[in-house]
């Protein structure tokens, strides 16, 4: 078994000759000395550079358009463009039902005229909604427990601290 592995060790260093002859004439063209490893590093360090090129070709230039989940700058910016375009429009939609609203009511008698006014109108609409910001029991007791955590964190680590200086 270690011969084997011997004999191939062997057989990489070992020199040979490879030759282009002109066949009509048996002139030679040109000749290399080769072994069997600078043949294995030769076409692995080509194998690596073609792979490395093909990766930053497709990574650099428009061609990663072309691979799915990729999209292009353009199109990201078009799609941000109108979803704030979007955005704005609901708002201005929702100020101008809220105005019509305002309106109807005074036409139909319900609003008195001296109250309505555009601005007023418009602030209820711009008025966050309610939400409910208190701390539930839960959230107390877990930001106490985690306090009582990091206090006696804290502690050990002055405590560990002193103790290494001593």
């Amino acid at each position: 078994m270690t011969k084997k592995r011997f004999d191939f060790r062997k057989k990489l260093f070992i020199k040979n000759r490879l030759v282009i002859l002109n066949e009509n004439t048996f002139e030679e063209i040109f000749s290399f000395r080769l072994t069997l490893m600078n043949v294995f590093v030769t076409f692995t360090l080509g194998g690596i550079f073609l792979i490395l090129v093909t990766t930053f070709i497709i990574a650099f230039t428009p061609l990663r358009e072309f691979i799915p989940g990729y999209s292009s700058t353009e199109l990201k910016r078009n799609a941000t463009r109108l979803a704030i375009k979007s955005d704005s429009l609901e708002t201005a939609l929702k100020k101008n039902e809220a105005y019509l609203q305002g309106v109807q009511k005074v036409l139909r008698g319900e609003l008195d005229y001296a109250k309505f006014n555009k601005d007023s109108i418009l602030a209820e609409v711009d008025e966050p909604s309610e939400v409910n910001m208190k701390a539930s029991e839960e959230e107390i007791k877990l930001r106490e427990d985690v306090a009582k955590i990091e206090k006696e964190s804290g502690e050990n680590k002055t405590k560990k601290k002193k103790s290494d200086k001593k």
